[in-house]
């Protein structure tokens, strides 16, 4: 599998720049927020949503070197996305990620929901400074988005009735819209034809939803030192995702498992080993790689380039996260 980072390599100085720009954004007026942004944004996470938004820009700015609001619309993007993890994981009460201690197992929830809500007021005071109004309102709409995901993925809880196209829509909403609407955003800043960014949504839409996808497959795959999480947390806390959903089709015992939640001793071990011996994760895995299909195919508006062969091997690594 090749590493993420290794994908990024016509945007390497351009991520570098970023990380040290960051804890700038945050400023140090704050000094627990700071301690806390210095914390999230030293995490070592992939940086995969800034660095789409860096590679759509090059690949479209060929002659002529990206600007600041290229760079400023990348910040935004990832402060976003940090502020996403630091409330999922008060609302999930997970105590890591990444493989180091979340911001409310060492700050507490308060501090923690409040540097989130920090981090959302930073990204759209910087995002009104873009003065690009259908830059904003992109980026507005995926932090509606967000807390929407978190709002359906509460009501839905050991919901077995619920169809793979509400799961689809929780999923944009948690993960693809970011990707989707910051990749559209690129291509504003760069003027790009209406089209032409439209591809660029679609792109981020799909690749966004074959990550989230392939995140849900590792929950029943992967080892607990993989995940940062135990294995099967997903199922645990009534998170139905495609796996599960696809399963149920063929394993009917496993909507009783589920519906009394897992209240009896050996129900979950139960559950795993039915989803386990069904097509629930190779059917998973073809929607995936079908998404992940899909977003490829919006890239040739682009002409070829360095960054270009980048974002159509982000696709191929998405899914090789599985193997």
């Amino acid at each position: 599998m090749t590493p993420a980072t290794s994908l990024f390599s016509p945007v390497e100085a351009d991520l570098q720049i970023l990380a040290d720009n960051l804890k700038q954004l945050v400023g140090n007026r704050h000094p627990i927020l700071y301690a806390a942004a210095e914390h999230l944004f030293g995490a070592g996470g992939k940086r995969i949503r800034p660095a789409i938004v860096l590679l759509i820009s090059r690949a479209v700015m060929l002659d002529t070197d990206i600007t600041p609001r290229h760079r400023r619309l990348a910040e935004i993007t990832e402060m976003i996305h940090t502020a996403s993890l630091v409330h999922d994981d008060v609302v999930d009460e997970s105590e890591m990620r990444r493989g180091v201690p979340t911001v409310h197992s060492l700050f507490g929830n308060r501090i923690a929901v409040l540097a989130g809500d920090f981090l959302f007021a930073q990204s759209s005071w910087y995002l009104a400074n873009l003065d690009n109004l259908e830059v904003v309102k992109l980026l507005s709409e995926v932090i509606m988005d967000l807390a929407a995901g978190e709002i359906q993925q509460g009501l839905n809880r050991f919901d077995t009735n619920i169809s793979l196209e509400t799961y689809l829509k929780k999923s944009y909403y948690k993960t693809a819209s970011l990707i989707a609407n910051s990749s559209k955003a690129a291509g504003v800043i760069s003027e790009v034809s209406k089209e032409t960014a439209e591809h660029f949504y679609h792109y981020g839409r799909n690749l966004g939803l074959a990550f989230q996808i392939v995140d849900d497959i590792l929950d029943f795959t992967s080892s607990t030192d993989t995940l940062g999480k135990p294995a099967g947390s997903d199922l645990k806390s009534g998170n139905l995702t495609a796996p599960v959903l696809f399963a149920l089709e063929e394993k009917p015992y496993l909507e009783v498992l589920i519906e009394r939640e897992f209240a009896q001793e050996g129900d979950l071990e139960q559950a795993l080993a039915l989803i386990h011996d069904s097509q629930g994760i190779q059917r998973a895995r073809d929607l995936a790689a079908h998404h992940a299909k899909l977003a490829v195919e919006q890239l040739g508006v682009l002409v070829p380039s360095e960054s270009r062969q980048a974002l159509i091997q982000i696709a191929d690594y998405v899914l090789s996260r599985l193997y």
